[in-house]
């Protein structure tokens, strides 16, 4: 009677734990991809101007060390890593210090300047997204190697956050600023154009064995300090902000479709354009100064003394502070979608 009666006890904890588990989101890693709001260090040894691993790059980051982030401390990769209580730091799948003992909690395959469109990669010699997919194909085989269980592996992956951020630097850089697009494409077929690029890239992901998608949408891109530098940071450009929001539209309807479309997938969108920009517009609200100047500027070589002042650490990042203002919304999103 005694054993039947802590059996059932036994049951009936597990049982538990699981609900605990389920509620809590409890993912097994997280794995970015995309540009520089998530890039941790993989552009270090690219021949690129792109690149964040000098000071004052990182002067907020433990023992002040610039890693290739591109900001004063932690990016949103870190930030999200920490908050699903995964790891707080999230190694990038490049550096040359990587651990073994890191690949089964995640990396990160993002790279500063990369993008749908090929051409955003190739002008700042930066690794493109789908070259990003082939850094998950030899991540794959180091885990197998590193776990040496098939089976453990392929579920590891399945109950991973894939951290997707891709399409900032397509109309920030390649469409709005060069006139290698814009003079041959609208902005509505361009942004259809990064949709199937972006589709291409998912499903490459998806036969990999990914399961669960957190995919953003672009920052304000009009409200990034090196666009309002145009207008004397007087007001943020109107048509880079359309641009922007015509694509987030997009990207929210895809993931839609993937959600009716692969039902063994979870998938969510992540809105950082208006989250951000809630922020731009009331930075008093949410303990910053300012939102216009960025802190860290080429015209400006001595950074604010204060990071946490400022919603954006340099012409087109936000600080760690901005990050994590958003990241509870972030969080929650994720956490109620994918777990």
């Amino acid at each position: 009677m005694e054993n039947t009666a802590i059996k059932v006890l036994v049951v009936l904890f597990s049982i538990w734990i699981s609900c605990v588990q389920a509620q809590t989101g409890r993912f097994s890693a997280v794995l970015a991809f995309g540009d520089s709001i998530l890039d941790t260090g993989n552009n270090n040894l690219l021949m690129t101007v792109s690149r964040g691993n000098f000071l004052p790059y990182g002067r907020d980051f433990p023992h002040r060390i610039p890693t290739g982030r591109f900001g004063n401390g932690r990016v949103l990769s870190d930030l999200v890593a920490g908050g699903l209580g995964v790891k707080d730091l999230l190694p990038a799948f490049r550096s040359p210090f990587l651990k073994s003992s890191e690949l089964a909690t995640g990396v990160c395959f993002a790279s500063g300047g990369s993008g749908l469109d090929k051409f955003t990669a190739s002008i700042q010699g930066v690794i493109w997204v789908q070259d990003q997919v082939n850094d998950f194909q030899r991540y794959i085989e180091k885990l197998n190697q590193q776990v040496g269980d098939p089976a453990k592996v392929k579920e590891i992956i399945a109950n991973a956050v894939i951290l997707v951020s891709a399409g900032n630097n397509d109309l920030a850089i390649t469409y709005f600023s060069t006139p290698k697009r814009q003079t041959r494409y609208t902005v509505q077929a361009y942004t259809d154009m990064l949709i199937g690029w972006k589709t291409t890239f998912m499903n490459s992901l998806y036969d990999l064995g990914a399961r669960k998608f957190a995919i953003l949408g672009t920052l304000p891109l009009g409200c990034l300090p090196g666009a309002r530098q145009i207008t004397g940071n007087l007001i943020c450009l109107p048509n880079v902000n359309y641009g922007a929001r015509v694509y987030n539209e997009k990207v929210a309807n895809l993931v839609n479709q993937y959600s009716q479309r692969l039902p063994n997938g979870k998938f969510v969108y992540i809105d950082m354009y208006n989250s951000l920009l809630e922020v731009i517009n009331n930075p008093s609200q949410y303990g910053f100064t300012t939102a216009k100047p960025c802190c860290c500027s080429v015209m400006t070589p001595i950074p604010c003394l204060r990071s946490g002042s400022h919603v954006f650490w340099d012409f087109a990042h936000p600080s760690e502070k901005a990050y994590k203002t958003v990241l509870p919304k972030i969080l929650s999103t994720i956490q109620s979608n994918l777990a």
